[in-house]
């Protein structure tokens, strides 16, 4: 990670992405690090380790695992992460707001976590994703709870168009599916942790027998992201109440938004014809309701 190039909105996402390499101990020393609202330029790496109740070493340690050079450019790249207007709009839902802070806060954490992934998007990874889409003979989508309803989504935006998708987020239907890929098809899963197995092994049978993989997951470390060809990363901080899923929801239903416009772009005559067939039907459909 070299933060002197990196836009200071991705400093945070960054970091978070690389939370699930980091041991319980070493987390908490990112989390005092991140609660510090008076965290600047000047904190020093003495103040750091006692307030964390560990050693001036493992906040080093910890620095570098996290991809930078020490403790000193850690501390800029936060510092500047923590300076910005956007910083601020993320803030814990308490049991005392009212109806009008609910609100605020709810939309303002979905606003973080549309920028935060904005600026992490890799437009080569994402360029390649809308390819392998387009071009693919299957396109088999992956997905358990929450994220099983984002496969459906996008596999719904994209049968507008008249590129047909299937949905799995049953495990042994999720294999015998992937089981039958080869390599003019694609793989696509989604999880927000990127560590739920019953989708870790689909991905792993269908690249097992010549499929390509694409991962929608919180995490570019994770397991999920690992067994991927392509990964594309969405992020959100989470709170005690609403947890990461629900801002990271909004960021990923966003990231497949695009890549929908990047595959109808592909071939935008037959995307607006199919559209118009769609469309035409379903209106059939209404009208012959109410005849």
């Amino acid at each position: 990670m070299k933060s002197d190039k990196m836009d200071p909105k991705a400093v945070g996402p960054r970091i978070r992405m690389r939370l699930p390499l980091l041991t319980p101990l070493e987390a908490r020393v990112v989390e005092t690090v991140f609660a510090l609202r008076s965290f600047n330029d000047d904190t020093s790496l003495k103040e750091i380790a006692t307030d964390a109740g560990v050693s001036e070493a493992m906040v080093v340690k910890i620095a570098k695992k996290l991809g930078f050079a020490g403790y000193r450019e850690f501390r800029n790249a936060v510092s500047q992460y923590n300076s910005l207007p956007t910083a601020e709009m993320h803030q814990e839902l308490s049991v005392e707001d009212t109806s009008e802070e609910i609100i605020q806060k709810v939309f303002r954490t979905s606003i973080h976590a549309l920028e935060e992934t904005l600026s992490i998007m890799d437009v080569k990874a994402f360029d390649r994703a809308a390819d392998l889409i387009h071009g693919a003979r299957h396109r088999d989508f992956y997905g358990v709870g929450g994220s099983a309803q984002i496969a459906r989504d996008a596999a719904h935006k994209f049968l507008r168009i008249g590129v047909r998708a299937s949905v799995y987020d049953d495990s042994h239907m999720m294999l015998m599916s992937a089981s039958l890929l080869g390599s003019d098809d694609i793989a696509v899963g989604f999880s927000h942790s990127g560590n739920t197995m019953a989708v870790i092994e689909a991905m792993q049978t269908a690249r097992r027998n010549g499929a390509r993989t694409i991962a929608i997951t919180n995490y570019n470390e994770s397991p999920l992201a690992q067994h991927s060809d392509v990964v594309l990363c969405s992020t959100a901080q989470g709170s005690p109440l609403m947890g990461e899923n629900a801002a990271a929801r909004i960021a990923q239903l966003n990231i497949l938004d695009a890549v929908f416009v990047a595959v109808a772009q592909r071939d935008y005559t037959a995307a607006e014809n199919n559209l118009e067939k769609t469309m035409a039907a379903v209106a059939s459909k209404r009208k012959d309701k109410f005849l």
